[in-house]
């Protein structure tokens, strides 16, 4: 049944709470030309558990020896930011197409060694939202000229992350170290849709703050320090000439999560809503306007993972637009989808972020 279909590795596919299991998963069940072929976690019984579960033909409990099978065509690197780094620079030393959850690196240096190394290798970073049906329409009525020239736009973004209380599993997103952080995730994805409808941001002043430098670790009833901020206000100047104002808000109950991005034209406006409790990159969007257009195309993926909890309802949708563009990719030897080069790209921008709040001072954006 696989023989004429692309052969995928996920690591980190777990059947316990993993977004790989949430999103990757169900997003790659639809895809016509690609196939789960194994996962690999770093313990047998987990990688056992999750090839049941999930339907992989294979499973490792050594992800670097899935790595270097033949039979596998593309890795999926869906594990914790830290981590990242040595998975994907095996898979491209093994000469294999890689899609790795953003960001890419720990650090800005990680981010661009591994760009560094794509050469000509297919690659996808995890900036899913970007790829929405809903944006992907939006973007080309705002560069069509239909709604006039770009005056401005406003963006509104919430997170239930991030917020006075944590698990211990995910505690690590409170520290700088990991990478993995307010800026690096949520901020960078709400950036990155930003600059899918209205062009790249060249300039941005920014103010971030730490609300909850204390939390509580919500199992364990102790208190965890916090060193990343979690509350950021930025204004940026993008290609199309419009500047766009945008706060992004964590901590933010699941019953008033929210997203929106409201885009004015001197002949008409654009909206773009969303109401998924983890961010805009999670979940479906909506596209309204003063304008007639032509429905979105429908998501290739909207299934759910078999072990996912109720909340990530709607994380395969995005996820799946990435697996589609990558597959076309991967047949037609084309390189659309956004990629390593991308994801350096994303990392850049966020660090102008965090300089132009450190320093007061407006960062102009370069690569």
């Amino acid at each position: 049944m696989s023989d004429n279909k692309l052969r995928v590795g996920v690591i980190g596919a777990d059947t316990q709470a993993s977004w790989a299991g949430a999103s990757h998963i169900p997003a790659l069940r639809p895809q016509p030309s690609l196939v789960l072929a194994a996962v690999a976690t770093r313990r047998e019984k987990s990688a056992k558990a999750a090839a049941e579960a999930f339907g992989a033909e294979r499973w490792f409990a050594d992800p670097y020896a899935m790595i270097r099978d033949d039979d596998i065509d593309l890795v999926t690197v869906a594990v914790k930011v830290p981590d990242h780094r040595d998975l994907v620079m095996a898979a491209l030393a093994a000469g294999k197409s890689v899609y790795c959850e953003s960001p890419l690196g720990a650090t800005l240096a990680e981010t661009e060694e591994m760009a560094a190394a794509t050469g000509s290798l297919h690659t996808a970073i995890g900036l899913q939202g970007r790829h929405n049906p809903a944006v992907r329409r939006a973007a080309e009525l705002a560069s069509s000229g239909k709604i006039g020239r770009l005056m401005s736009a406003r963006v509104g973004a919430t997170t239930f992350g991030y917020g006075p209380q944590s698990p211990s599993a995910y505690d690590y997103f409170n520290k700088a170290a990991s990478g993995a952080s307010f800026l690096t995730i949520t901020t960078g994805h709400v950036l990155d849709v930003i600059e899918a409808v209205l062009g790249d941001i060249t300039e941005v002043d920014a103010r971030t703050e730490l609300l909850w430098p204390e939390i509580e670790i919500v199992d364990t009833g102790e208190k965890s320090v916090r060193d990343i901020p979690d509350h950021v206000d930025l204004i940026a100047k993008t290609e199309s000439g419009a500047p766009v104002s945008v706060q992004v808000l964590a901590g933010v109950p699941a019953e008033e999560a929210n997203f929106i991005f409201e885009i004015r034209g001197s002949e008409g406006w654009l909206k773009i809503t969303g109401n998924h409790l983890a961010g805009v990159q999670v979940g479906d969007l909506r596209l309204t306007a003063s304008i007639g257009f032509a429905t979105p195309d429908a998501p290739v993926a909207t299934g759910v993972g078999p072990t996912a909890a109720d909340f990530w309802a709607g994380a395969a949708i995005n996820v799946g637009e990435v697996y589609a563009s990558l597959a076309r990719d991967l047949s037609a030897g084309t390189y659309e989808t956004p990629g390593f080069a991308h994801a350096l790209h994303n990392s850049r921008l966020v660090a102008a972020v965090e300089r132009a709040a450190w320093t007061g001072e407006r960062q102009r954006i370069v690569g």
